[in-house]
């Protein structure tokens, strides 16, 4: 513990954004981690309980079914099932449910790209300003090489602390990118199967 306040010390003022930085981007992951599991819909044990609605064209029943089943997917199917009597507006309906289903699975997101780019900017500048710090007029006239070479050692701590920051970020938005596109996947096959049914029945 006294090793890291001692490295955080040395990485300078920039430390202390970094570290808010830090903090947010674990905010975010644990927000995305409970908002995708309250809307993660298991499509396959969906679709074998929709499927057999459909065919029958039991609105009701599948309604039903999605009511009781909990994700998104499940939501922009109901969205659908309550216009089924507008089937020229069937489509648009199911489209603009899966967008903003898309909206909230996005939330947030945005910051951890501000993150990535801006975590090693913020290193880099603390870098900077301890080096210039290192190399001042003061540290070369008091004859102390030693003390340049150290202060260039503690200045890329803030470069070091920067990175690990944007690494981060880099994975908690990389994870929960491709969930979404898996969540999106599964509504497209399954507003693809409603509308063949829909289909069908006309």
């Amino acid at each position: 513990m006294m090793s890291f306040v001692d490295l955080f010390n040395r990485g300078g003022l920039v430390m202390y954004p970094l570290i808010l930085c830090s903090l947010f981007v674990v905010a975010i992951a644990v927000e995305r981690f409970r908002y995708y599991r309250s809307v993660d819909t298991e499509l396959d044990k969906l679709l074998t309980a929709l499927e057999p609605k459909l065919e029958a064209q039991d609105w009701v029943g599948a309604a039903e079914v999605c009511t009781v089943t909990k994700g998104a997917v499940a939501q922009v199917l109901l969205s659908g099932l309550r216009r089924i009597k507008h089937s020229r507006k069937l489509e648009s309906t199911l489209e603009n449910a899966a967008a903003l289903e898309a909206a909230n699975l996005r939330k947030n997101l945005g910051h951890l790209d501000t993150i990535v780019t801006l975590a090693p900017l913020l290193g880099l500048l603390g870098t900077v300003v301890g080096m210039i710090q290192s190399f001042s007029v003061f540290n070369l006239k008091s004859g102390q090489p030693m003390a340049i070479t150290g202060g260039v050692g503690e200045a890329l701590v803030a470069t070091a602390a920067g990175l690990c920051v944007a690494v981060l970020a880099l994975i908690v938005h990389s994870f929960y990118s491709h969930r979404l596109d898996a969540i999106i996947t599964d509504m497209e096959q399954a507003c693809a199967v409603f509308l063949n049914s829909v289909a069908g029945d006309e």
